[in-house]
């Protein structure tokens, strides 16, 4: 038991845990490169004459096969697509002739501050909440409360993100003519896209953290610290809520990259002009180059939220480090 201590403190085990979770996000992103660069293979028909129109001449779609490289070899386009990312070319749109790269660049930042937003309105509303409640319910308490919590809380997180927002929309926007109803050009017309992307998250993490803190607070080193007649404020702030922060920062990465996927639906109710909207009309277009690179940019950041996750878990609970050994 003392040599497992003096490895944890020591730090030796960091090593090879960082050596497994490299491998397991490359090995993942190789995957997720290689399903994105199917996906325009898989899907039936021909994807220049879709983009191109019926009526295109054969010729013209040919040409443009070409010069897309659509008529290589699979080997020599999927090792022609590896060495392209390399370089950060996702290719060609079909409908624009732009670069992608260069259409998620204007769009990336729309999402990506769409989706914080929305994770720090999850964090700041959630956890005062989960830890509210579980104090009110302590011990049996308030089972009145308790309930009308769990029913609320199990009832905004089933509303699916879009109804959600169309709800918004018609309330706030619509019928109230609170906030903008489309776009980002304003400052209120960020808060309907957060809050439908919000309110069902912090309803799931505030039932968690109330009963990852029920479950602390019924340790033995809780009742040591009551009977040292401490005061109740580091009591829950000092002893108990760090210790029930490992399962809520587990969901809070899952939160975060359900938010980033969240984002498709709710930024094509309001009109944002993100990655979101982007993909639906590259879908209706036909534009598969600018799908494949937007969804392989969706996996690449779920991935990355999962390793952010997994390393601040590591430093904040150095056992997971041995368990996994």
């Amino acid at each position: 038991m003392m040599k497992v201590q003096r490895r944890v403190e020591g730090g030796s085990t960091w090593l090879p845990f960082a050596r497994r979770r490299a491998v397991r996000f490359l090995v993942s992103l190789w995957v997720l490169v290689t399903a994105a660069f199917l996906m325009i293979h898989l899907i039936p028909g021909d994807p220049v004459r879709e983009s191109l129109g019926l009526s295109a001449p054969p010729d013209v779609v040919a040409s443009r096969r070409a010069a897309l490289g659509l008529d290589d070899a699979l080997p020599v386009q999927y090792w022609r697509y590896l060495t392209g990312l390399f370089r950060g070319d996702l290719g060609v749109s079909l409908t624009t002739n732009t670069p992608v790269s260069d259409l998620i660049g204007d769009r990336l930042p729309a999402t990506v501050q769409l989706a914080v937003l929305a994770f720090l309105f999850v964090v700041v509303v959630a956890v005062p909440v989960g830890v509210g409640m579980a104090i009110l319910t302590k011990g049996g308490r308030r089972r009145g409360g308790e309930l009308a919590f769990t029913s609320s809380s199990v009832v905004l997180a089933a509303i699916p993100e879009f109804l959600l927002a169309v709800g918004l929309v018609s309330l706030l926007a619509v019928t109230l003519n609170l906030f903008p109803v489309a776009g980002n050009d304003a400052p209120g017309s960020w808060v309907l896209p957060v809050l439908a992307l919000a309110i069902g998250p912090a309803a799931v993490l505030a039932r968690i953290v109330r009963v990852e803190l029920l479950s602390v607070l019924g340790n033995d080193f809780v009742r040591t610290a009551r009977a040292k007649r401490l005061p109740a404020r580091l009591v829950y702030l000092r002893h108990a809520l760090p210790n029930a922060v490992t399962a809520t920062l587990t969901l809070g990465g899952m939160l975060l990259a359900s938010l980033v996927a969240g984002t498709v639906l709710v930024e094509n109710v309001f009109a944002w002009p993100g990655l979101g909207s982007t993909i639906v009309s590259s879908i209706q277009q036909k534009d598969y180059p600018t799908v494949q690179g937007i969804v392989l940019v969706y996996g690449a950041g779920v991935l990355l939220v999962n390793l952010v996750v997994d390393v601040v878990l590591a430093v904040l609970d150095p056992r997971s480090t041995i368990r996994e050994a």
